[in-house]
């Protein structure tokens, strides 16, 4: 198995990104009603992590076909390292409250594209 660090730097050599992203996978542990009522602290704590800046991503994901919801949810953190990223995913309310639970990955980026248009005049943003 290759070391992390070295990976990175291997990357980093080639020209890759190697931007270091954490990511949670977060499942139910509960029965439905409690997530739900676990879900607007959560929408907060995640605004909160938005301004801050240490929220990169969340959102909920498919079951295998992509026709329903499955109760996974995927969160990505930035952060500066993976004991940090593990403090922001112990503050979110749900899984404080034992409503969720995740587990936490480090994700390096090497490649892909984000596409950002904004309208001066209309204050639109899209983001593809």
């Amino acid at each position: 198995m290759v070391a992390w660090a070295d990976y990175k730097a291997e990357a980093k050599s080639r020209g890759a990104l190697a931007l270091e992203l954490y990511v949670a996978s977060s499942v139910p542990a509960k029965e439905p009603q409690d997530v739900k009522a676990s879900l607007p602290e959560h929408l907060a704590y995640q605004a909160e992590l938005e301004r801050a800046g240490t929220l990169a991503f969340a959102g909920p994901m498919s079951d295998e076909t992509g026709e329903h919801m499955q109760g996974v949810g995927m969160i990505v953190y930035r952060a500066e390292r993976l004991e940090a990223a593990r403090a922001l995913a112990d503050g979110d309310p749900m899984h404080k409250s034992g409503a969720r639970s995740y587990t936490l990955r480090r994700w390096m980026i090497n490649e892909g594209s984000l596409n950002l248009s904004v309208g001066l005049s209309t204050k639109q943003v899209t983001l593809t």
